[in-house]
């Protein structure tokens, strides 16, 4: 049976009060803006759909306060939502409904909710996994928990064969809103111009086959049979209603560097020079940046994670190294050049050798397929903890952080030393600290528990954590000062700056005066 074509606002009378619903798409990328806003004002309208379930991997819409998981925050519209990000600039008023225990709400990792979907589609009776055992989402901690209404445990934790896990049971899924770029008369939905397909597939797989109902947005329609089958992504048995936005874009808002919100270059259709890329201007950042490319070797599989480290591809590229290491992100992307590093989101990349779909990105992150990967910081303690995912009202979420972090063989974190106004100066081989900063990211303790360093140092894991003064690493005691950058006093501006034990190795040493010097490294002929 061909699927209906609808306007956005037909489609979304289809999705019931009650309805457990999950939403493509992810920051800029695939966002289903159109039929969301028409969901939205169905519900200021008429009230209904009411007590809504939502289950989101992903965060979609970039736009400050506007679409994506913003069109749910109202009173009565949603009851439970289980995500993997928020945000407080992208959606406000979800997360004060969340602050002000107006909603259940969780937390729990993306790649396991990927996985979930996918369990949910195959009829199986749930995920079990070790990733995120003994952080904040296991049940024993924190659960995922956001607030105090929220008091049931999504997970149980299994032991078998004298192995924890987490088990995760699936629930039917009732309707899913996915995008594409053309479907056909059938509903076909293809990809084409889409720079990610993130679990499209998988949302819509869910829904279908918990008996529900999809609705597809596309820029464009296409005559029966005319479609490349090789880009045919969500096939025609899984899709219900399709919604056409002939103003639909690559990116929303429109993409930058491409003619009608399209950019060839993001999504396989072209092949850019990058010869034009600017080097990073040498200063704080930079020697991070320059400093975590040290951990390196060639051939290594690497993962960007959010934050800082997503420019390391341009320190790459400088140095001549871009194509001796495959950059991934936990987006699907293999190769190319991330998109924070060209003025976009880091969902994307200029001139990607793969674009993969994030269940399959995540079955390899979680099967060991990392060499190393690149994260950020939020807080650190003397252990090594580290927490990316909540201070305070704060929500930010953990993305992807568990499943990358889980089976990395080496792990890379990438901060700055304090925050709130810090400002330094990088010159003659030196770093000189202008004005520190109001903020210690090393603190007692760490808010939420994201990263367990004891759990990684036990399986085995080399995680090296670099700052613009100073490099430690994850020993047996915790967190060991093992660099200092040169110009820095360890007392001064080390230790007076921590609000946790500094534990200093004996053969700790100078960070090397090359990467305070505007001369590229030469790592080209180093890994």
């Amino acid at each position: 049976m061909s699927a209906r074509f609808l306007s956005a606002d037909e489609a979304v009378r289809l999705i019931p009060t009650g309805a457990t619903l999950v939403i493509g798409g992810t920051g800029a990328v695939l966002e289903p803006d159109l039929v969301l806003h028409a969901l939205e004002r169905r519900f200021l309208e008429t009230g209904e759909p009411r007590d809504l379930i939502n289950v989101n991997p992903m965060l979609p819409s970039d736009r400050p306060g506007e679409g994506g998981l913003n069109v749910l925050a109202h009173e009565g519209m949603l009851r439970r939502i289980i995500g993997g990000s928020y945000t407080a600039k992208r959606h406000p008023r979800l997360i004060r409904m969340i602050l002000e225990n107006r909603v259940e709400a969780y937390n729990l990792p993306m790649g396991t909710l990927v996985q979930w979907l996918t369990a949910v589609g195959a009829g199986k009776p749930g995920v079990l996994t070790q990733v995120g055992l003994h952080t904040f989402v296991d049940p024993r901690v924190e659960g995922g928990r956001l607030n105090d209404r929220t008091t049931e445990n999504l997970a149980e934790v299994m032991t078998i064969r004298g192995r924890e896990y987490l088990f995760y049971p699936t629930f039917p899924v009732n309707v899913a809103i996915v995008r594409g770029t053309t479907a056909d008369q059938d509903g076909n939905i293809s990809m084409e111009e889409e720079p990610n397909t993130l679990a499209m597939a998988d949302i819509a797989m869910a829904a279908r086959n918990s008996g529900g109902t999809v609705i597809a947005q596309v820029k464009r329609m296409a005559k029966r049979g005319t479609l490349d089958p090789r880009l045919v992504r969500i096939p025609a048995p899984l899709v219900d209603a399709v919604v056409v936005h002939r103003h639909q874009t690559q990116l929303t808002p429109a993409t930058p560097g491409g003619r009608e919100g399209h950019n060839p270059a993001l999504c396989g259709d072209a092949r850019v020079p990058l010869d034009t890329i600017p080097p990073l201007p040498l200063d704080g950042r930079k020697v991070i940046l320059r400093r975590a490319a040290r951990e390196l070797r060639r051939g290594d599989v690497v993962n960007l994670g959010a934050g800082l480290a997503t420019e390391l591809p341009v320190v790459a590229l400088e140095e001549g190294v871009l194509d001796a290491v495959t950059f991934t992100n936990e987006h699907g992307i293999f190769g190319g050049l991330m998109g924070s590093a060209i003025g976009t989101t880091f969902v994307v990349a200029l001139n990607p050798d793969a674009i993969m779909d994030s269940t399959f990105q995540f079955n390899f992150y979680d099967g060991g397929g990392l060499d190393i990967t690149f994260l950020g910081v939020g807080q650190l303690d003397g252990a090594g903890n580290n927490n990316v995912s909540r201070f305070g009202e704060e929500i930010t979420g953990c993305g992807g952080f568990h499943n990358i972090t889980d089976r990395a063989r080496r792990i890379v974190f990438c901060t700055f030393f304090t925050a709130g106004g810090l400002e330094v100066e990088v010159t003659d081989g030196r770093l000189k600290i202008l004005r520190e900063g109001k903020h210690p990211k090393l603190v007692e303790r760490v808010e939420q528990l994201t990263f367990n360093a004891a759990r990684a140092h036990a399986k085995g894991q080399q995680v090296v954590y670099v700052t613009e003064r100073a490099v430690f690493r994850l020993t047996a005691e915790g967190l060991t000062l093992v660099e200092v950058a040169p110009g820095v006093d360890v007392e001064r501006d080390i230790r007076a700056r921590m609000r946790c034990p500094l534990r200093v190795a004996p053969d700790a040493r100078p960070m090397e005066a090359a990467l305070f010097r505007p001369e590229p490294l030469g790592l080209a002929g180093q890994i």
